[in-house]
């Protein structure tokens, strides 16, 4: 069990929305929640850090991708379940506009892939649940 499985409190991270020609910066993730599914790059917060801070370290850390971290765009939960109803993950996110700054995408860290994908190309693949929302949102797909 990880330290963010069945946790006692929430956990707070972030997430960066980086579009670079018209193209938006996705991950596919490699561990749950949501694994094997692609999703706005980021992760948890370390103590002692601002948002801005920890969403622009986890983009280079996913992805390779330097970013100018801008304002806010979006907030919400990810809460999952297991099957008799105990909280198996409970994350507050806020996502934040991103400038692209360099670097072209190279999954690491909790990513197993990273790329730039035309919105197009964003309706033919497995989105997680809340980016999906979000990219409908924006009317970005």
């Amino acid at each position: 069990m990880s330290d963010a499985t069945y946790p006692d409190l929430p956990r707070a991270a972030v997430g960066a929305v980086v579009v670079k020609n018209g193209n938006v910066l996705l991950v596919k993730r490699k561990a749950e929640p949501d694994k094997n599914l692609w999703a706005i790059p980021g992760g948890k917060i370390k103590l002692g850090e601002t948002l801005q801070d920890a969403a622009q370290r986890e983009v280079l850390e996913e992805t390779g991708v330097s970013i100018k971290v801008l304002g806010p765009i979006f907030a919400f939960d990810v809460i999952e379940r297991d099957t008799v109803g105990n909280v198996r993950f409970h994350y507050v996110i806020v996502d934040f506009l991103a400038e692209y700054i360099g670097g072209e995408p190279a999954a690491s860290d909790d990513a197993s892939e990273a790329r730039f994908f035309s919105s197009d190309e964003c309706k033919k693949i497995p989105l997680s649940p809340n980016t999906k929302l979000f990219l409908d949102a924006i009317q970005f797909i």
